[in-house]
């Protein structure tokens, strides 16, 4: 099932843990809307912008796959309205600062991301059916004493690494 010109169902539901582990981690109907819209609201424009694959690392995950991964079962993939993507060889904060620009979105995290290092880490985007509760929050997970935090991007995101 196509989901928008390049996307499809199939590949936002994608889950190597799901399959070793025998998970169904099919979406219900509501789930399946949330992802569409994400795909031609969000991804799909970052694909035409960038023209370059938008590699898929995680979307659509069940409550129970999501736990078993160690993240949350409040987690936006487990509504259908979060993915995590690379495009390789393109700097995974000059995407993210171009979605931060260009697109509407509830959540944009630069996760794990280290300067002079172009794909170090991935970016997380949500995105709202409601679209007047997206909150356009713009954020940066690093890794500190072992723990994850989460830091405001206040501009854009290379603005923080010019030396």
């Amino acid at each position: 099932m196509k989901l928008s010109k390049n996307f499809s169902l199939a590949e936002l539901c994608k889950s190597q843990t799901a399959t070793r582990m025998g998970l169904d981690n099919n979406p219900s109907e509501d789930e399946q809307e949330n992802l569409r819209l994400l795909c031609e609201r969000v991804l799909q424009p970052i694909r035409d912008h960038f023209n370059h694959v938008v590699t898929i690392t995680s979307g659509y995950r069940n409550e129970i796959l999501s736990k078993k991964i160690g993240s949350s079962s409040t987690s936006q993939h487990c509504k259908g309205e979060a993915a995590d993507f690379e495009i390789f060889g393109t700097p995974n904060n000059e995407v993210s600062d171009w979605i931060k620009e260009n697109l509407m979105f509830d959540q944009l995290i630069l996760e794990y991301y280290e300067p002079g290092q172009p794909n170090s880490g991935w970016i997380h985007v949500s995105y709202k059916k409601e679209i007047n509760s997206n909150r356009k929050e713009y954020l940066m997970a690093i890794k500190k004493n072992g723990k994850t935090e989460y830091k405001p991007i206040m501009g854009l995101s290379t603005d923080r690494y010019v030396k």
